[in-house]
């Protein structure tokens, strides 16, 4: 009983999309149809992506390239801003997952040696919402921009058009929060990280790149799915299957049984109807609140089935990722990592964090309401 309980603890967001999946089979009965329901594009670009990832990540490239640069660094408050750039711009390229995997274990370690532990929290939470707010760039950001980009038929670089002045004004304040709220001091040289590869690692590091460029391709359209999902699967199986553990694979069923269930859903005439009047003309506020409490990706999901406003689904569930805790999955990430960390004070975490969060939350939607006008 109690593992199934850390089960449903661990993994809520897949259980409840997996009953609402259930309990809408129970009205319209499995059948052919529901093939159709699925976006199997999204999916394998998605797998695609965690598998180059946690590739690039095994052969510590990442830390690499943040430890090289916080060595040129002179002050504890160069060293946060390194930090917070690193997840902001990292993210738009490797998810905003992957950055906080990588970087917030790197700061925690940084920051204790340099004998800052009083910054850890601010430091976290400033990398968090930079991830965050970095990711909403780009359609390989994270996974509800993927699934919105794919969706919408808009090319890339339109894409990029439509998120570029929330980037540029989150760019702003992260640059702001940091020199208001983290005071500076000199800081000792630490010794930069290096990695010695081996000729296999090396061959791997090639082989990874080769596969990013790949699911770009299938990102951009050049490719097809199918054939991109094949020439990623058929070398990491061959010469390192050990990373086929790694993909988030609860995310994979979660976008599936959502599916299932915004399928099911456009097949009953009136709950179809009530839906498409509450979110018709809302999609940015709703998705913003919706997110709130189920998170961004399956508000994207579920809101995407029953409007053809995607441009404003994406704004919303990008910004839609500030605010609480659980509004993007990935600040999850962070409070996690952090929690582990001696002394760790949680209740004070998450007051820093909600408060930093709401009031980035409030300057990016004035910001929005702004560019409307």
């Amino acid at each position: 009983m109690s593992t199934i309980l850390n089960f449903i603890k661990k993994e809520i967001v897949l259980v409840i999309a997996f009953l609402l999946a259930v309990i809408s089979a129970v009205y319209i009965h499995p059948d052919l149809s529901y093939l159709s329901y699925i976006d199997f594009r999204t999916l394998s670009i998605l797998l695609s992506l965690m598998l180059t990832m946690a590739g690039l990540q095994k052969l510590s490239l990442f830390r690499q390239i943040g430890s090289f640069l916080v060595d040129k660094a002179h002050s504890i408050r160069s060293v946060a801003l390194i930090f917070i750039l690193l997840n902001f711009f990292f993210s738009m390229i490797i998810t905003n997952d992957v950055a906080l995997i990588t970087f917030v274990p790197f700061t925690i370690v940084t920051l204790n040696l340099a004998k800052r532990s009083d910054l850890l929290i601010i430091t976290i939470v400033l990398e968090t919402i930079a991830a965050n707010l970095g990711s909403m760039l780009t359609p390989l950001g994270n996974p509800q921009n993927l699934y919105l980009y794919s969706r919408s038929g808009m090319s890339f670089f339109s894409f990029i058009k439509l998120m570029l002045p929330y980037s540029i004004l989150s760019l702003l304040l992260l640059i702001v929060c940091c020199f208001l709220l983290i005071q500076t001091s000199p800081l000792d040289p630490c010794e930069a990280f290096h990695k010695k590869r081996s000729k296999k690692e090396k061959l791997l590091l090639i082989l990874y790149f080769a596969t990013f460029i790949v699911a770009l391709l299938v990102v951009l359209r050049i490719l097809p799915y199918y054939v991109g999902l094949l020439l990623i699967l058929l070398p990491v199986v061959l010469f390192d299957r050990s990373i086929l553990k790694k993909p988030d694979y609860s995310l994979l069923l979660t976008f599936v049984f959502l599916f299932i269930f915004i399928g099911n859903i456009k097949r009953i005439p009136a709950i179809h109807q009530l839906l498409l009047q509450i979110i018709k003309g809302h999609e940015v506020g709703l998705s913003i609140l919706l997110s709130q409490f189920i998170s961004n990706v399956p508000c994207a999901i579920l809101c995407s089935g029953f409007t053809d406003q995607t441009a404003s689904l994406i704004i919303g569930t990008n910004l839609g990722g500030l605010g609480t805790l659980i509004a993007s999955m990935a600040s999850l990430i962070s409070f996690k990592q952090y929690g582990f960390t001696a002394q760790a004070k949680r209740g004070k975490y998450i007051l820093v964090f909600t408060v930093a969060n709401v009031l980035f939350l409030a300057v990016m939607l004035l910001a929005h309401t702004l560019l409307l006008s």
